[in-house]
């Protein structure tokens, strides 16, 4: 029986797919290759490149008029700028993948032995210059992990594609796809001396970048299709637009999700059972927790300065000033993902792990103590009651946060009360996030399941967070923060709603029990929670 795939390129035979090919436009790349071009293939991980290369790969050989060899330099990303070490290293993993594809013994051994011959200033070269005289077609070569290489090592790889390019195809590689993260013109390479050499000077013949893009709706409802097709098992209909809003085809995390909820969910794994758009929401909740490789990747990333430049402003709802570098880097990682009029976090999922995996210790410890007294008897939640125990939590516990949140001490208020709801949200309901980059507000949508007498409920409601900076004072945001709070209201389709407003240089001079203000604007009703300044008293952003 077929899976849904969560590791490593698609095996054909034994997992659902999409045939790679249809990912890219083929009679592009055909195009390029048949003009005998240099280009590059990038796109964020686990998003299908490889797969994508060595379908590739086994097109071109079985159409014949090319030999297409693949091969992936992360072997040698140990050797760092030892770039004797790391083009000795590759040189082998080429001897390797040729004698799979020829079974030619007396190639094998030629090239190994080039592998402790040849310098690291001309080896690479020579060994592609012999593979070429020796193949009696002009060869392709697919070059996977290219960007897992560094320093000295990367530059003698690019320098000597470009220093056999005038020889191509008689003697040299016809045509090569470079393949990882990023394109190779936003490589900033650091050597020893703290030299940056730009991947673009390194590697000028580039002709095209190309980008692998996410899954498509028909895209998702192909993939679970087949397993419906295999096993029976169907999907409701509403569950493929909730996949999208949850990955934006991503299509490790679509898979992912699928697996989760047919295989891992062991109550579903009966295929006479009917995956509903709940079912959907549990699977994307324990895949959240399960922490898998491909977000503890994510999280990672979290704590370069490079993506905090990036994440703070967006997490804080400020304009983004962050370098475009940086910009491009997030995107190439596939945090964030370009919208009309600027950027985004990629993915629900995503918008759901970075406030959470911030705030892990938070979730776990900082909040152990408090009782959960917000839950009624007939298990709806009191929203009122939940606020209050927050705002006495921040009054007596804020000034703890300046230090413990992963460098993302600015975004405290934000990040706080997101952690907390979590571990309200945990105990049945979900948490909806917008980050409203430039509006300096950060909505968050609460949707809670209760049963009751054998009937499910659902309770929803909206908080709008928002922080007074050195500069604004209560009354010049009251307003503005009334009319955003009640436009994003309108959207969730809920007619009461929240805003907590957090006084970061304590000039409000807010007492730790200050009232509470009520509004109603345009028939919505808003209660406005006054937080004092906590950590932020006398700190400077």
């Amino acid at each position: 029986m077929r899976h849904f795939n969560t590791a490593g390129p698609v095996n054909q035979d034994n997992m659902y797919k999409i045939d790679p090919l249809q990912r890219w436009c083929l009679e592009e790349i055909l195009d390029l290759i048949q003009q005998g071009k240099y280009f590059v293939l990038h796109a964020p991980r686990q998003t299908g490149k490889t797969s994508c290369l060595l379908a590739l790969r086994d097109y071109l050989n079985k159409e014949g008029k090319y030999f297409a060899a693949y091969i992936n330099v992360e072997i040698a990303q140990f050797s760092g700028n030892d770039a004797e070490q790391g083009i000795r290293a590759i040189i082998e993993e080429i001897a390797d993948r040729m004698f799979h594809l020829t079974s030619n013994r007396d190639m094998y051994n030629i090239i190994s032995e080039m592998a402790t011959q040849k310098g690291a200033g001309k080896g690479l070269n020579s060994v592609l210059s012999y593979i070429c005289k020796e193949i009696q077609k002009p060869v392709v070569f697919l070059i996977d992990e290219i960007d897992s290489l560094i320093g000295f090592t990367l530059i003698s790889v690019l320098r000597q594609l470009r220093g056999g390019y005038d020889m191509r195809p008689k003697d040299f590689p016809a045509s090569v796809i470079l393949c990882g993260v990023r394109d190779i013109k936003d490589y900033r390479i650091q050597v020893p001396g703290n030299e940056i050499i730009t991947g673009g000077s390194c590697f000028n013949i580039k002709t095209e970048s190309l980008r692998l893009g996410n899954f498509s709706k028909n895209d998702v409802i192909n993939l679970y299709g087949q397993h419906t097709s295999e096993t029976g098992q169907r999907f409701e209909d509403e569950c493929f637009d909730l996949v999208m809003e949850y990955t934006d085809g991503q299509p490790w995390l679509v898979n992912a999700l699928a697996r989760e909820v047919t295989y891992k969910m062991r109550e579903n794994r009966d295929p006479a059972i009917i995956i509903t758009p709940e079912k959907m929401t549990e699977a994307k909740e324990q895949l959240i927790l399960e922490r898998q490789t491909h977000l503890d990747q994510l999280v990672d990333k979290l704590k370069e300065d490079r993506v905090r430049r990036v994440i703070l402003p967006m997490i804080l709802g400020e304009e983004l000033e962050a370098h475009n570098d940086d910009i491009v880097y997030c995107i190439d990682l596939g945090l964030i993902k370009k919208v009309p009029g600027g950027v985004q976090i990629s993915n629900g999922i995503y918008k759901e792990v970075i406030p959470r995996e911030i705030t892990q210790t938070t979730q776990y410890m900082g909040f152990s103590s408090i009782e959960p007294k917000w839950v009624n008897k007939d298990g709806s939640l009191d929203v009122n009651t939940l606020l209050t125990l927050f705002k006495n939590f921040w009054n007596e516990n804020a000034t703890i946060w300046g230090s413990d949140i992963a460098g993302y001490k600015e975004a405290a208020p934000q990040l706080v009360i997101q952690a907390f709801l979590q571990r309200v949200v945990n105990g049945g309901g979900t948490i909806n996030r917008e980050y409203a980059l430039g509006a300096r507000r950060t909505d968050l949508y609460v949707k809670w399941t209760y049963k009751k007498e054998e009937k499910l409920y659902l309770q929803n409601f909206v908080i709008e967070l928002k922080v007074i900076n050195k500069k604004q004072n209560y009354e010049s945001i009251k307003q503005t923060a009334i009319e955003q709070t009640v436009r994003y209201a309108k959207i969730c389709g809920e007619k009461e709603a929240h805003i907590l407003v957090f006084d970061r240089y304590g000039n409000q001079e807010w007492l730790a029990n200050e009232p509470n203000e009520y509004a109603e604007y345009d028939g919505v009703k808003l209660e406005i929670w006054k937080l004092g300044a906590g950590v932020f008293t006398n700190y400077e952003v």
